[in-house]
């Protein structure tokens, strides 16, 4: 997406959203007294989301090599990098807000899985204090990690429906309730989903989990379109990976709890405006066949 168009697309936003933020922290108490910023709030979410578009690994490096270099036009009112990220925490709850309206549609096909974000080499585990008491030991199909787990629910044209973070050591099933509100139809996840409990309650909902078995379990007939629909689980599984390796979600650099967190969303937003993301034909003549067993 180009600059000018993602800046007035979150401009957009921030000019509703920061009149009813405003008139919340009033009624709240909670309304301070801050030192105003020469970078308004639409321009600091546009130069972070960008930041996860441009290809950049590191955001030190992009901010003063690119944005001071070449996009003192667009942004003349620009600050240190070292005031940069003090204001930039400033923009989570917007972020989150942001997400949260650009939700993708139900389509009654849902694909839910989690990825790990480590935060820090295994062998500094011990030394890490940032996320002391937050982040946890956990293991994928990859091995051991300290960090994080991002959950993920989409629809089959690769849109966001929810998200959430847990601490690494967290069971894939735990947030399965909260990320699932709102949605209905089928949810198709790997073995971790596995679960007659969480089934049953899914099913109230209207929701069918649909899941692959384990090597002990006994198989079971399955639709034919049911099948297929299962095979096509990689669309989750490459939007992770596009996350970590087209944005920058997963580093080891952080220094607060919020920048891990700002980062995080800003890569996620950076995301949703993606102009090709993986989705699944539906017109496909293999999905549209009538329902078979085998």
């Amino acid at each position: 997406m180009k600059l000018t168009e993602l800046f007035c697309k979150i401009d957009d936003f921030c000019n509703g959203f920061e009149k009813h933020w405003d008139r919340k922290l009033l009624e709240s108490g909670e309304k301070k007294r801050n030192r105003n910023k020469r970078l308004c709030m639409s321009e600091i979410m546009t130069l972070v989301v960008m930041f996860h578009q441009s290809g950049y690994r590191n955001f030190k490096i992009f901010y003063i090599s690119h944005v001071w270099e070449h996009l003192g036009k667009e942004f003349p009112n620009l600050v240190s990098y070292n005031r940069f990220i003090e204001i930039m925490l400033s923009i989570l709850v917007p972020l989150c807000a942001y997400l949260q309206a650009h939700r993708g549609k139900m389509t009654g096909i849902s694909y839910i899985d989690s990825t790990p974000i480590s935060v820090c080499h295994n062998v500094r585990i011990k030394r890490n204090k940032v996320f002391a008491g937050l982040a946890a030991r956990g293991k994928s199909s990859v091995g051991w990690f300290f960090g994080f787990k991002l959950h993920l629910v989409v629809n089959d044209q690769g849109e966001l429906l929810g998200c959430f973070v847990t601490p690494g050591n967290v069971n894939d099933r735990a947030p399965v309730a909260h990320l699932v509100k709102g949605l209905a139809g089928k949810l198709f996840g790997d073995r971790g989903y596995i679960s007659q409990s969480l089934f049953e309650s899914l099913f109230q909902q209207g929701i069918q989990l649909i899941t692959t078995i384990r090597k002990n379990m006994k198989n079971k007939l399955l639709p034919l379109i049911d099948k297929v629909l299962l095979r096509k689980r990689y669309i989750i599984e490459t939007i992770n990976d596009q996350l970590k390796n087209i944005s920058q979600i997963e580093h080891s650099r952080h220094r607060s709890v919020n920048n891990f967190m700002v980062n995080l969303m800003a890569g996620l937003v950076a995301y949703i405006h993606q102009p090709k993301k993986p989705s699944i034909k539906m017109y496909d003549q293999k999905l549209s066949a009538p329902s078979m067993t085998y």
